[in-house]
């Protein structure tokens, strides 16, 4: 298992668009994602998931990914997030 830390930059935080964006990355790989935030752990697979988090600017996030290409979801979910979900 990979995790990292990142904090949420984009001025509206992790709202439905950014948010389809991160699931459909963490469910192209063969591995399992996890998001955690405040001790509230979701399915990165899982819009409803993603969304109840309430990730808004500024709040950080630990992404943990288990499984065959965990390296290559991690390094995607990172560039996306600190990329501002290329909203910016």
């Amino acid at each position: 298992m990979v995790s990292k830390k990142v904090k949420i930059t984009n001025e509206l935080g992790i709202h439905a668009r950014p948010a389809t964006k991160l699931v459909r990355i963490a469910s192209s790989g063969k591995s399992q994602v996890s998001l955690i935030k405040d001790n509230q752990r979701a399915n990165a697979q899982s819009i409803l998931g993603v969304m109840l988090l309430e990730a808004i600017s500024g709040s950080s996030i630990i992404i943990e990914v288990e499984g065959e290409d965990e390296e290559m979801v991690l390094e995607k979910l990172v560039r996306l997030i600190n990329n501002n979900f290329e909203e910016d």
